[in-house]
């Protein structure tokens, strides 16, 4: 029997061996041959996929070529882009040639590069295929209509050309053996009518139509006519601004539902229970409000919930979620979720990723979450969650890679020996308290990528084994602590390392030339600042440098030539002296360079021109001399120029006003000269009203990828400006501030009244100059100006009444000018102190306690008080008039009306006389007891 089987075996073996030899060598139709020879010659082939397509050899053996075993005619072509990169590449366009092959039945050009040629319509001749795919294939313009020809097509896939538009979609309804569609990135939103067309597919399975700008889930003839045989309904990222509708939830054997990244409103139906089969629900980035019906607890075969980034309110139905035991991914984060994280999902064995972040739930962390072995990531961040965390929260997680617990009010409580079941790759417990001593079970964490322990309450020494343990950690952000330790001899290699705000000393530590991002400020590092070059014997990739307040000394020199990688360089703050050395125009990408508050001197180096993507200069609280360069006016990106506090002198250059993004110019304490620049109001950037959307700074933000997800660490520029008479430091909000200081100078002249024309500006300060001449009269249409401080200056005129416009005024200062006349009436003005205009003695009125005289003040004022003091003085004499004799009159002409008048009086008088005797007798019977 045992002889019989393998004599059988050894015969099958055989009869495969001469059917594949019998393949190879089957005779190719010579004018298919020929055909495909013509369509290899329209492509370039950079990697010589196409290299066995030759005269010499069979084309069923050639590369992608498939031919039926019988009749050795082409029916497959595989051709598709194997890597999904440029260098497999077939490039050109497609050749008419393809209509030869007439028993093609599969045909694969997927993430090709057709340069944006139309797909041909002799496609659409080519009546024998089933299969069609141009995923991604750069094609361009109308897709064509003879596709809807192909009545045997079963699977056609056109998505990824985002060039390609649709005019009409009646013709897919031709395709009624069509199983599987996908048009996503094509431009559908000329057809309102596409899900009519679409709904007529009676055998199509799945539908994939993700960023197609479809607007409208609505039928015209007022149903859907999907078949049961739908499970893929896939609609991501379009424009539907509608409830979701009520054809959906009569899809009842949908196992993929995706209409994520859209704008539906309204509430989740309770009648998404009707999906019964459903395995994946994604709702995330949506506009959707209300609680999480207790229906979704009904769809006992969900594997991934995904509602994230809604409004959704209300507590996690506990229960109902508690039930879906398939359940492997749910992301919940960005709501309004509130109340405890229920204990039943604790139930849900098969979950492995837990999004709960950013929402406002509260109470502690439940023990059970602990027990869920298959848990890769826990995500609880950013909510009010409180408690003590210990060694049972994370019993049984193993399988736990991602833990983050950042800005909520947990407490871990572990013991100093203890070993974790897991081996995280990041942790995110910013906020969280881990101290006051550094945690041990760290160093037990061998693949860490990401470490972000900020404001964690640690406090002493760094452990000895840290360093090393940490060299392989790709971000460690260790800021806002009490963490000491001697850096001198310690080596950085993370490729982000920020330790901002401790209590580190020493010199410079070594950088190696993996740091990308490299920022200390805040600690009390000393000695040379060229110490950190010697330490570096590479040249650098660092693009983020803060060693800002600090006790560095020493000169820059040429140290600066091995950071030419460097976008953001901060070394304010500290004792550095010497001349800003040419060197600096090396850095060619820079685009933030602070160096205030040291004690620089010389002039601003001229080869600062070559940094031609500069967009902030902080220069502030140096001992600079000599003119500010014209050619700054070049650096067309600048958005922020800091000079305050040096000694600059000459004229303020008219170049300046070239800089149309500038929105924060702060040259005050300078002994800059000449007048002030007429040419102010071509800086659109101040002359535009603030808006959060169009953020210019946006260039200057440096985004640290943390390996995970959507999680980014930023890097964002703050400035110190003196705003309202007090200085403070601007971050999250500088992008929306518009600011020009020239205060404490020699600048003289009048104000320009083009500077009225600068209707975004929020605080203009030109005080302690030399000015002259009258405020201009449109300062009223500066709308946005809350700080104006004109002090200390030769002004003279009077103050004019469009300054009453400004309702966003908060602080003015008009002392000590020549200011005449009486103070414009307005709630705004006279809420000021009277020292805002004090030293002004020919100007009256409130808040000043100086009256004005009848001929003092602006003569229309006076006209326009007497004017409304007549009108109602006549008011009241004719109110008076009518109401006394409209009354009167009526009783002296009615008797009627005098009867009843006068019977209501007696009644009156009747009822108070008995009240008042009433109330006298009780009082006299309670003082006699």
């Amino acid at each position: 029997m045992i002889m019989r089987n393998s004599k059988l075996i050894m015969v099958v073996l055989l009869l495969a061996v001469l059917s594949l030899c019998k393949t190879n060598s089957l005779a190719c139709n010579e004018r298919e041959k020929n055909a495909l020879l013509r369509f290899k010659q329209s492509l370039t082939d950079p990697a010589n996929r196409l290299s066995s397509w030759s005269l010499t050899e069979g084309c069923c053996g050639w590369a992608g070529v498939r031919c039926d075993n019988v009749s050795g005619r082409v029916f497959e072509l595989h051709l598709g882009n194997p890597e999904d990169s440029g260098k497999s590449t077939l490039v050109g366009k497609l050749s008419p040639a393809l209509q030869e092959l007439e028993h093609l039945t599969f045909l694969n050009l997927s993430l090709n590069d057709f340069k944006g040629t139309p797909i041909p319509s002799f496609l659409g001749s080519m009546s024998s295929l089933t299969y069609l795919n141009l995923r991604g294939a750069s094609f361009g313009g109308l897709v064509p209509h003879q596709l809807g020809n192909l009545s045997s097509l079963r699977q056609l896939y056109l998505g990824g050309n985002s060039g390609l538009y649709v005019d009409n979609l009646s013709w897919i309804s031709l395709l009624s053996s069509l199983e599987s569609l996908d048009l996503g990135w094509i431009d559908l939103h000329r057809d309102i009518h596409w899900l009519d067309y679409v709904s007529l597919l009676s055998s199509l399975s799945e539908l994939y139509l993700p960023h197609c700008q479809l607007n409208n889930m609505i039928s015209s003839q007022g149903y859907v006519n999907f078949t049961h045989s739908l499970t893929v309904l896939s609609l991501p990222s379009n424009n539907f601004i509608n409830n979701m509708p009520n054809w959906l939830f009569n899809l009842s054997s949908l196992l993929v539902l995706d209409l994520s990244d859209n704008s539906l409103v309204g509430k989740i139906p309770s009648t998404i229970s009707n999906l019964h089969n459903l395995n994946h629900l994604n709702l995330s980035v949506n506009m959707l409000i209300g609680r999480i019906p207790e229906s979704l607890g009904q769809l006992k075969h969900l594997e991934i919930l995904s509602i994230f980034s809604n409004f959704l309110c209300g507590p996690i139905i506990p229960y109902q979620l508690g039930n879906l035991s398939f359940l492997s991914y749910l992301d919940l984060h960005w709501n309004k979720l509130n109340g405890p994280i229920p204990s039943q999902l604790g139930n849900l064995s098969s979950l492995s990723y837990l999004y709960l972040q950013n929402n406002e739930l509260n109470g502690t962390l439940p023990r059970n979450l602990g027990l869920l072995s298959n848990l890769v990531a826990l995500r609880i961040g950013n909510n009010s969650i409180e408690g003590t965390i210990s060694e049972v929260n994370f019993a049984k997680l193993s399988k736990l890679k991602y833990l983050d617990m950042h800005l909520t009010s947990v407490v871990f409580n572990v013991s100093h020996n203890w070993i974790p079941p897991f081996q995280l790759q990041h942790i995110f417990l910013r906020g969280c308290k881990l101290g006051p001593k550094f945690p041990v079970w760290l160093q037990t964490q061998r693949f860490l990528q990401t470490l972000i322990l900020q404001n964690v309450g640690i406090v002493g020494t760094v452990p000895k084994w840290f360093w090393m343990w940490a060299s392989n950690i790709q971000t460690i952000y260790l800021g806002y602590n009490h963490i000491s330790g001697n850096l001198s001899q310690v080596l950085i290699n993370s490729t982000n390392f920020d330790a901002d705000s401790n209590r580190f000393v020493g010199q410079l530590p070594h950088l190696s030339p993996n740091v990308v991002v490299f920022s200390i400020a805040n600690n009390s590092l000393s000695g040379q600042i060229s110490s950190l070059c010697q330490k570096m014997n590479e040249r650098s990739t660092l693009r983020i440098l803060d060693l800002s307040n600090n006790a560095l000394s020493g000169e820059l020199g040429h140290c600066l030539m091995r950071w030419q990688s460097l976008t953001h360089l901060n070394l304010g703050s500290n004792n550095l002296s010497g001349e800003i050395p040419e060197s600096i125009g090396s850095l060619f990408f820079l685009k933030a360079l602070h160096l205030h508050n040291n004690s620089f001197s010389g002039g601003i180096p001229l080869s600062l021109n070559n940094c031609t993507f500069l967009g902030l200069i902080d220069f502030a609280e140096n001992k600079l001399t000599g003119n500010i360069p014209s050619r700054i006016g070049e650096r067309t990106h600048l958005m922020a120029i800091r000079l305050r506090s040096n000694e600059f002198s000459g004229d303020i250059p008219q170049q300046i006003c070239r800089l149309s993004f500038l929105i924060i110019l702060d040259l005050a304490n300078n002994s800059l000269s000449g007048s002030i620049p007429r040419c102010l109001n071509n800086i659109n950037a101040m002359a535009t009203i603030p808006n959060a959307i169009d953020d210019k700074f946006s260039t200057l933000k440096f985004r640290i990828y943390l390996g995970y997800q959507e999680d980014y660490f930023g890097y964002r520029e703050d400035l110190i400006l003196v705003v309202k008479g007090r200085k403070s430091t601007y971050s999250s909000i500088l992008p929306l501030v518009r600011i020009v200081d020239l205060s404490c100078n020699d600048l003289s002249g009048g104000i320009p009244i083009e500077i009225s024309s600068l209707f975004g500006l929020q605080s203009l300060n030109l005080s302690q100059n030399h000015l002259m001449g009258r405020i201009p009269e449109k300062i009223g249409g500066m709308k946005y100006l809350e700080s104006l401080d004109l002090s200390n200056n030769h002004l003279s005129g009077e103050i004019p009444q469009s300054i009453t416009n400004l309702t966003f005024l908060s602080y003015l200062d008009l002392s000590y000018n020549n200011l005449s006349g009486r103070i414009p009436s307005s709630t705004q003005l006279q809420s000021f102190n009277a020292l805002d205009f004090i030293g002004n003695p020919e100007l009256c009125g409130a808040p000043l306690l100086k009256n004005c005289t009848e001929n003092e003040g602006p003569q229309g004022d006076e006209n326009v008080e007497c004017s409304e003091r007549s009108w109602f003085y006549i008011g009241a004499a004719t109110g008076f008039i009518v109401g006394f004799w409209g009354v009167c009159g009526a009783l002296l002409c009615k008797r009627a009306w005098r009867h009843a008048y006068f019977k209501f009086l007696n009644n009156i008088k009747d009822r108070v006389y008995v009240v008042t005797a009433l109330k006298w007798s009780w009082l006299r019977y309670h003082f006699r007891r």
